[in-house]
């Protein structure tokens, strides 16, 4: 699909990669951005529609859908990041919690948004995913099992919503230079180029998009078992 004259909801849209994604809709020429946020006040971007969204709360989630009728792109990009291994203290608590925004949360959304898309053409959803929806070390253990959900719920809505012609695309990316990363010393790919290969990927007719060379090169390691020993991102 085009994104030039699209109507496009952006999820966790206040800031790092969700605030992008806003801004490069914008400057692509779409015809309306719906940038939700748990604190719409904290959206600082001229031009967008603030719509008040929690992904966690069914109600919130039901009244984004009422009001955005006319959305063609829905790009799940809300999620949460904690560090912590699953032997620690508290590990089944903070896995729930992943589990909440980053699984229940989008597919909430997906499914509440799979009508308005269907009305308008059929469009896109895009699901922010990650390169730990292949591999998981102990630093980001429940975000990476988190992740691996969020990636077999994309590949199921991929072909639940074949039919009603709604293209679905999984982003996978390395660590991103945001808030969710700005603890850990690692090399990080900035925002802007990640969602410019997002919607790239998007127009192009893609269903899933590595943008970076570590996350590419996981993923072709998949069936050589590199989930087994992956080194961290070089």
């Amino acid at each position: 699909m085009k994104i030039e004259g699209s109507v496009v909801f952006v999820t966790g849209a206040n800031r790092g990669l969700g605030l992008e994604f806003a801004k490069q809709a914008l400057e692509r020429g779409v015809r309306k951005v719906y940038a939700g946020a748990r604190n719409p006040a904290s959206v600082a971007l001229p031009g967008v529609v603030l719509v008040k969204l929690d992904v966690t709360y069914p109600a919130a989630v039901a009244a984004a859908a009422d009001t955005a009728r006319d959305v063609t792109l829905l790009i799940n990009n809300a999620g949460i990041a904690r560090l912590g291994s699953l032997t620690d203290d508290g590990a089944l608590d903070a896995l729930r919690d992943h589990f909440e925004t980053n699984v229940f949360g989008m597919l909430s959304m997906s499914r509440a948004f799979a009508g308005n898309l269907a009305s308008n053409g059929g469009g896109a959803i895009l699901n922010v995913l990650s390169v730990a929806s292949w591999i998981n070390r102990p630093i980001l253990a429940g975000y990476g099992v988190s992740k691996s959900a969020a990636w077999a719920v994309t590949n199921g809505l991929r072909h639940s919503l074949r039919e009603q012609h709604t293209q679905v695309v999984g982003l996978h990316a390395g660590f991103i230079d945001t808030d969710l990363t700005r603890v850990l010393e690692v090399p990080k790919a900035t925002p802007g180029d990640v969602v410019r290969q997002a919607y790239d990927a998007i127009e192009a007719g893609a269903e899933e998009v590595s943008t970076d060379e570590f996350t590419r090169q996981v993923k072709a390691g998949l069936s050589a078992g590199v989930y087994l020993d992956a080194p961290a991102p070089q």
